[in-house]
C-alpha cells in the first residue's frame, strides 16, 4: 500500500538547508515513500544519503542502514545528530551497555536511523529486538559489494535479504555508485526486491580529463606534470613499500610530499 504525500522539499529545506533536490533524489525519494523496492545508482557526491535519510525522517518508524564502513556509520550519525534527527550505529567497538542502550533506544527511544554492518544482521541478539522494532526502510548502502565482492570480501551481504522476512512490508532501497547492468541485477535478485524501481544518473564528470601516458621514467614524467599543475595531488602507487620510495622520490625533486598508508599509526 502507498505511503500518504509527503512535503519532501519542506524536509530537504528543514534539516538540510536546501531549497532543491539533486538529479533524481526526488523521483528516489517519492518511490521509497510510496512504499516500492528501489536501486538508486548514483555517483560519488551525487546525495545518495538523503535518499534514505529524508525519507526516514518523514515516515514513522525506524530506517535500517546497512553499511561496511565503521568510520562512515560514525561519521553519518555525528551529521545527522547535528541536524536534530536522533541516529545511531552498532559497532564491535561498542561494550554490550552501549549496545544495549542503543538498542532500547530504538524500542523505546524513538530513533530514526540505526546503521549496522552486515555482519550484526547475523547477530542472535541483533535479530531479536529488530524482529520488534517498527521499521519503516532498510537502506542498503554501497550496495555493489552483494555482487562484486560479497562472495569473498564481504559474505554477509549476500545474507541481507534474511530479514526481510521479519518486516515483509517493508521497502528496500540499494544504493551504489558502482554497477553495471548485470551486478544491477544480481542485486535485484539477491534483496529479494519486488518490481523494483532502478534510477540511474549519469556518471560524466565535465571536470574531469583523464590522460594516459606511455613512459619509460615515469617518476620523471610525473615530477614534470606535478610541477606545471598548482594544488595538490593524489599519487596511487600499489604498495606500501612503492608509497614511501615515491614519496621521497618527489621529496628529492624539490616538492613537498608525504606518503600514507595502512602500516601507520593512528
Amino acid at each position: 500500500m502507498a505511503q500518504p504525500a509527503h512535503d519532501t522539499v519542506y524536509y530537504l529545506r528543514r534539516y538540510w538547508g536546501y531549497g532543491q533536490f539533486r538529479p533524481l533524489q526526488a523521483e528516489i525519494i517519492d518511490a521509497v515513500l510510496q512504499g516500492r523496492d528501489t536501486l538508486a545508482l548514483l555517483p560519488t557526491g551525487g546525495g545518495k544519503s538523503i535518499c534514505y535519510q529524508l525519507p526516514a525522517v518523514a515516515m514513522e518508524g525506524i530506517c535500517l542502514v546497512v553499511s561496511p564502513l565503521v568510520a562512515l556509520m560514525k561519521d553519518q550519525v555525528e551529521q545527522l545528530r547535528k541536524r536534530g534527527i536522533k541516529a545511531s550505529c552498532l559497532t564491535s567497538g561498542m561494550s554490550g551497555m552501549e549496545q544495549s542502550v542503543v538498542l532500547n533506544n530504538c524500542l523505546y527511544g524513538g530513533t530514526k536511523i540505526l546503521y549496522v554492518s552486515p555482519e550484526r544482521l547475523r547477530n542472535k541478539t541483533f535479530i531479536g529486538h529488530l524482529r520488534q522494532m517498527k521499521l519503516s526502510l532498510i537502506a542498503v548502502d554501497e550496495a555493489h559489494c552483494i555482487a562484486q565482492w560479497g562472495h569473498d570480501f564481504r559474505p554477509a551481504y549476500l545474507q541481507i535479504a534474511d530479514i526481510r522476512k521479519y518486516h515483509p512490508q517493508i521497502p528496500v532501497l540499494a544504493l551504489t555508485a558502482t554497477a553495471t547492468p548485470q551486478v544491477a541485477t544480481e542485486i535485484q535478485q539477491r534483496l529479494l526486491m519486488r518490481r523494483a524501481q532502478v534510477f540511474q544518473g549519469t556518471f560524466q564528470r565535465k571536470n574531469l580529463a583523464y590522460m594516459v601516458y606511455h613512459e619509460s621514467n615515469k617518476v620523471e614524467r610525473m615530477v614534470s606534470v606535478l610541477l606545471q599543475n598548482g594544488g595538490n595531488a593524489i599519487v596511487y602507487v600499489r604498495n606500501r613499500r612503492r608509497c614511501q620510495q615515491v614519496a621521497a622520490q618527489l621529496h628529492r625533486a624539490g616538492l613537498m610530499a608525504t606518503y600514507y598508508h595502512a602500516g601507520l599509526t593512528t
